[in-house]
């Protein structure tokens, strides 16, 4: 079981920052088309995070043109080229599943001080 933790150490990435439920961020994405590749940014408010270690995964929610989208980004894949924090949010809940059912000013989550 050591050598498996410490392959999986070595996978773990440490170049992101910090993300807490209810933060908007900015991730920026590698997206293969064809034979080239591009990096493609999806901006929204992070609702979940799930597991933990070479694992962990995170859910971002946006709403592009009046339909909600939710994307789900596993943080140590390399795919991922960059994670910016663009505010905290201030949330009691540990998982935002009930934004999917607001719209508008009431999908907003306050900004932490």
């Amino acid at each position: 079981m050591d050598i498996l933790q410490q392959i999986t150490q070595e996978q773990i990435r440490k170049d992101l920052p910090e993300l807490l439920i209810g933060d908007t961020v900015r991730v920026y994405v590698k997206v293969k088309e064809g034979n080239r590749e591009r990096v493609q940014m999806f901006e929204g408010t992070v609702i979940k995070k799930n597991h933990g270690g070479i694992q962990e995964t995170f859910t971002v929610r946006r709403i592009s043109y009046g339909v909600g989208v939710e994307r789900t980004f596993a943080i140590n894949s390399p795919k991922i080229d960059r994670i910016e924090v663009v505010r905290h949010g201030r949330v009691r809940r540990a998982k935002l599943y009930y934004l999917r059912d607001r719209a508008g000013k009431a999908a907003k989550v306050r900004e932490k001080l």
